[in-house]
């Protein structure tokens, strides 16, 4: 530890952040497109309001086509595989200009940063925003993900502000 100043420590913290976080994603993934039938009821439910308390002012929201639950579902698997494969190589950016210059290092986190904006798409705009307002997802007691993806969204954000933050020398 006496070997590595602050700023060198910074840089890894970033690194290895990054990679927690696309290690994530990886598992995510994976368990989307190995157990695509459990997880595509999970949407298919949220998408019908089947769950949900009956409300006639708002049941017109409801999804019912189980072609369109497909497709909404591969919608979100491929945002999952984009912002994942946009972390795995800012990961890999992060990690090839560790020792450049300031101003190298900086411009590296460019697809970190994008496939971080992509996950809170996913995980705050689809689940927490569209799932819960729209949907009334958090009316499920058994197909609600409010709180899982607040959890992901907690630990998005901080990690999108302080890799964004040019603190390293």
């Amino acid at each position: 530890m006496n070997n590595l100043s602050t700023n060198q420590l910074i840089r890894y913290s970033k690194i290895i952040l990054m990679a927690y976080f696309s290690f994530f994603g990886l598992l995510v993934m994976y368990s989307n497109l190995i157990d695509y039938s459990s997880n595509h009821e999970y949407v298919s439910h949220i998408l019908s309001m089947d769950t949900t308390r009956e409300n006639l002012n708002i049941n017109y929201r409801a999804i019912t086509s189980p072609i369109l639950h497909h497709r909404i579902y591969w919608f979100i698997i491929t945002m999952e595989v984009i912002y994942t494969a946009c972390c795995l190589m800012g990961t890999y950016q992060l990690f090839k200009y560790r020792h450049a210059g300031v101003d190298e290092f900086h411009e590296s986190k460019k697809l970190s940063i994008v496939g971080l904006l992509i996950a809170i798409f996913v995980y705050y705009v689809c689940i927490q925003v569209i799932g819960v307002e729209w949907f009334d997802m958090d009316e499920s007691k058994l197909w609600n993900a409010k709180d899982w993806a607040r959890h992901a969204v907690d630990f998005i954000v901080p990690l999108l502000i302080f890799l964004t933050l040019k603190i390293e020398r």
